[in-house]
């Protein structure tokens, strides 16, 4: 790709590759959606730089981002994440992926994916928006309020409308690449 990117995208190596090979692209695979949701609460407070250079750790730590073993997680294993300095290792965001896995299987139940769950407020269809470069994006929409209410609703946590808007860009439910941006939908 060429550097009509979006301009948070050249940064570094690892942010143009997250910007043309995921960002803003539909993502159907729950255990990629489950993924996401975990990274972007990961993220509060920080940049998605940092939350980028630990994804393979959390990988790791997080036994692949399999919901149905962190729903499993006792005491014992969220004091071994709260140790592993290859994460952020803040308490709340650590306990926050127990309930988050636990929450998520629950929307699994009711729906049968949560691909199903997310979609569906979209009717299938991802918002492609128009932002010229330089243009500033929204923190949050009233989609991304709504959803952040059902998911609290449903007992996730480090899920603010400011999170689940960031979420939505990176899944692909929301497509906010700049006009010009090689990687923008069509």
């Amino acid at each position: 790709m060429t550097d009509r990117r979006c301009a948070w995208a050249l940064s570094s190596d690892a942010m143009a590759a997250y910007h043309d090979r995921e960002w803003g692209r539909p993502a159907h695979d729950d255990r990629h959606l489950f993924e996401m949701l975990l990274l972007e609460g990961a993220q509060a407070g920080l940049s998605w730089s940092t939350v980028l250079t630990k994804r393979e750790n959390y990988r790791r730590a997080l036994d692949g981002f399999d919901p149905e073993i962190i729903a499993s997680y006792g005491q014992s294993r969220l004091d071994d994440l709260l140790a592993n300095d290859g994460i952020i290792r803040n308490r709340l965001k650590i306990a926050s992926t127990v309930k988050n896995a636990r929450a998520f299987l629950g929307i699994r139940e009711v729906f049968g994916s949560f691909d199903t769950y997310l979609w569906d407020w979209v009717k299938g269809t991802p918002i492609v928006n128009h932002p010229a470069p330089g243009d500033p994006l929204p923190s949050s929409t009233d989609l991304s309020d709504r959803i952040a209410k059902d998911l609290k609703r449903r007992g996730f946590t480090f899920v603010g409308t400011t999170i689940v808007y960031a979420y939505l860009q990176a899944v692909g439910v929301v497509d906010d690449h700049v006009d010009g941006c090689p990687a923008k939908s069509r």
